[in-house]
């Protein structure tokens, strides 16, 4: 390939292909929070190595330190602004952990029900704005017939919006869009793509369903807004839940207590939120797989083959990850038979890695550290952008390698729903068989690309009828008098100990995540959280083991090296949140590095 440059696409990210072997570059991958850059080193149009480099620093780590371990959860909740809730959840149960707090039953039942709603949030949203545009050729539905559109959707739901007129008003605000020259969320991608393989009518209906769930989800978020006061960056606390419980059917002005209006609005919104899963996402999903069989495939997309999950949403004041719904455990080399145990307090088994990242640990760059020991000390090296490569045979990201027993592994919704069906859950089961039979798919099918991303709806579906029952055991409790929301046993720090450590893990939309506190004389004297998009998205290792992204676009062919959509397609199946992942301020607040681009 010579060396050529196209534009760089509002959605889409800046391809660059380079070099006598062939390199192409996409920087910045966009439809994904934080910075992403992947580098693709080609033999023909065939992916032989890929790099997956972030290329920015988070520093929450630094900030934290001499901090109350109370407060952690306010500052570690702005590591992302996209996943909101579940660095607050993973922080306070840290915290509660290393002090040993018991929390309530209708505490743990509150966060489920927040937890629930994010991850049904943010599955919709990533798979309608961040990730359909992969699949949905939004200018091919200009010609489609909305009478036909329409005899589609009726076809596969029972959805209430999918009459010929409803279809006809979209296209017509499409044609409106490309009419006067600025398509806004759609202008700029790669449409036309020999891959787009969606006829017309399906583009259509997709795209009416894009629009849709932008009106959805802000109705969604008021569940946030009930129990946390407000979305994003709802409120927590050590020790519970804020959100005290009114048992009186109306509540004065100005008080702050849940009572039995805000309850039913609960009970509206999961509601609403099965119904669009059931109605649109699930058939949508189904239907779009249905043209893209060949993305169900090991060569488009599979990974490493490695699993781990930390295990959410335990039963009423259950801290034991055996009694979870998503169980806790790690899968090697696709064995669904045997799932093995995972202890996130033994420095032997979660460590993380430096070899290719622009950190330094005191006991070297091959060495690697359990978050306990963890250190975040910036060592860059590298060059100053803009430059053409980066140098991947020495350092080229700030996200560090995160390993398991020295393993690689992937996190995420397809990690979550392997282990639900290796450990025997039957929804799990049921609902997945349903769908591979529709499709006509084997169950390692779900070893792909398309299968991660079919994954991520089929656990929507099973969160959101679990939120049901949640729902049900809190009114319960409240209906038996137990309003109780909070523990105060240990909120004074007189009686903590003088050393303490412990750690917080919840199950992301994005998969594993977990937060290890140690405190000294009642001050947080080390921080680590290691997220999802750490573990998927990190460089190579020591051993040169590559990372999930790295690993599953090794054997991709690309149709256009110039229009890179196949690398989109898989990277954005993983969901990347990459301000999560990345580790830039002192403890004073002053910048230690500043990149610019000249």
């Amino acid at each position: 390939m010579t060396a050529a440059a196209t534009s760089a696409p509002a959605t889409q990210g800046a391809a660059t292909t380079a070099g006598g072997g062939g390199t192409v570059v996409v920087d910045p991958v966009t439809r994904i929070e934080g910075h992403l850059r992947i580098e693709a080193q080609m033999d023909g149009d065939v992916i032989t190595r890929a790099s997956s480099s972030g290329t920015m620093v988070r520093g929450i780590e630094i900030i934290l330190r001499g901090r109350d371990p109370r407060d952690a959860w306010a500052f570690a909740q702005r590591i992302c602004g996209v996943c909101t809730l579940v660095h607050g959840i993973a922080s306070v149960r840290a915290v509660e952990d290393a002090l040993k707090y018991e929390i309530p039953a209708n505490a743990n039942l509150i966060r489920n029900l927040m937890i629930g709603a994010q991850f049904v949030h943010d599955h919709v949203m990533h798979f309608y704005h961040l990730h359909a545009l992969d699949w949905v050729d939004v200018v091919s539905a200009l010609s489609a017939d909305p009478k036909a559109t329409s005899t589609l959707a009726q076809s596969i739901s029972s959805y209430a919006k999918s009459s010929p007129g409803y279809f006809a008003d979209v296209q017509d605000k499409v044609k409106k869009l490309v009419a006067s020259g600025q398509l806004g969320i759609f202008a700029n991608a790669y449409w036309g793509h020999p891959d787009y393989k969606l006829p017309p009518e399906a583009n259509l209906m997709a795209v009416a369903h894009y629009l849709d769930a932008l009106a959805w989800q802000r109705q969604v978020a008021e569940l946030h807004t009930i129990f946390g006061g407000k979305n994003p960056h709802p409120n927590f606390l050590v020790g519970g839940s804020p959100s005290a419980i009114s048992v009186h059917a109306g509540a004065g002005t100005g008080t702050t207590a849940v009572n039995a209006v805000g309850l039913q609005r609960v009970a509206d919104i999961i509601e609403q939120m099965q119904t669009f899963v059931d109605q649109v996402y699930l058939p949508d999903t189904l239907a779009i797989a249905s043209f893209y069989k060949h993305w169900f495939t090991p060569q488009h997309g599979e990974g490493t083959g490695n699993f781990l999950c930390y295990g959410d949403f335990p039963a009423q004041g259950a801290s034991d990850p055996k009694q979870m719904m998503i169980p806790r455990g790690a899968i090697l080399n696709r064995d669904l038979s045997h799932i093995h145990e995972v202890d996130l307090d033994a420095e032997s088994e979660i460590q993380e890695f430096i070899a290719h990242a622009w950190y330094d640990y005191g006991v070297g760059k091959d060495q690697g550290l359990h978050p306990y020991n963890g250190e975040t000390k910036l060592h860059y090296t590298g060059p100053k952008p803009p430059y053409e490569h980066l140098d991947t045979e020495a350092s080229y990201s700030w996200l560090k390698s995160p390993r398991w027993k020295g393993n690689a592994m992937e996190v995420g919704p397809l990690a979550r729903v392997l282990m639900l069906y290796a450990s025997g859950h039957e929804p799990t089961r049921e609902l997945a068989a349903k769908a591979l039979t529709q499709l006509g798919l084997p169950l390692e099918a779900m070893f792909s690309t398309m299968g991660r991303t079919a994954a991520r709806t089929l656990e929507s579906k099973l969160i959101a009828d679990a939120m049901s029952g949640w729902y049900r055991d809190l009114m319960s409790n409240i209906a038996g008098g137990e309003v109780r929301t909070f523990n105060e046993t240990l909120w004074d720090p007189s009686s903590w100990p003088d050393h303490a450590q412990g750690v917080g893990f919840t199950e992301a939309p994005r998969g594993a995540l977990a937060h290890w506190v140690v405190i000294d004389d009642g001050r947080i004297s080390n921080y680590q959280a290691v997220v999802p998009s750490t573990w998927n998205a990190g460089p190579r290792d020591a051993k040169g083991q590559e990372g999930p992204y790295e690993a599953s676009l090794k054997g991709q062919v690309l149709a256009d090296p110039a229009k890179p959509l196949e690398i989109l397609r898989t990277i954005h199946s993983f969901d990347p949140c990459l301000a999560c992942a990345v580790h830039v301020v002192d403890p004073q607040g002053e910048e230690l590095l500043t990149v610019k681009v000249q």
